[in-house]
């Protein structure tokens, strides 16, 4: 009937059956926004890089990353505005976990916490530019720490 290597197979199919890596794409879209004393600036440069590379925005933009379990970083900057950086976590899918754990037994999990597609940043990052030294704020207040929303 089945041949020994054929019933392997199946048999690991069906325990990646909720891996992300099989299922989902390592690829993720996020769009970048850039805000200076409340207001959204355009053509902000910024460099966006984790583990798996670094990828070029223009912010107010969207740019396609590789999904990671490590933090992504962000760093932006533009003449005479300002300049941010932020560190922004990755989160564990959820879907992929429950379905990791009842399918695989949490073989799936181990295969997307390696490969990094289990995991996702936000869709969108919203960072906050810092102005340049010796500018103050619009109050005669100094710059708030840069925060991510």
């Amino acid at each position: 009937m089945f041949s020994l290597s054929r019933s392997c197979a199946l048999a690991a199919l069906a325990l990646l059956g909720a891996c992300a890596t099989i299922s989902d794409s390592p690829q993720q879209q996020l769009e970048l926004h850039a805000i200076l004393d409340y207001r959204e600036i355009g053509g902000v440069g910024c460099i966006l890089s984790n583990d798996a590379g670094r990828w070029y925005v223009v912010a107010p933009g969207r740019v396609t990353v590789t999904r990671s379990s490590k933090p992504l970083q962000v760093s932006c900057k533009k003449a005479g505005k300002g300049t941010a950086a932020e560190l922004v976590a990755s989160r564990a899918d959820t879907a992929n976990l429950i379905g990791n754990v009842v399918i695989s037994a949490g073989l799936g999990q181990f295969v997307d916490r390696y490969s990094g597609a289990g995991y996702a940043y936000p869709g969108t990052l919203t960072v906050l530019m810092q102005p340049p030294a010796g500018r103050e704020g619009a109050a005669g207040e100094a710059p708030v720490e840069t925060r991510m929303f």
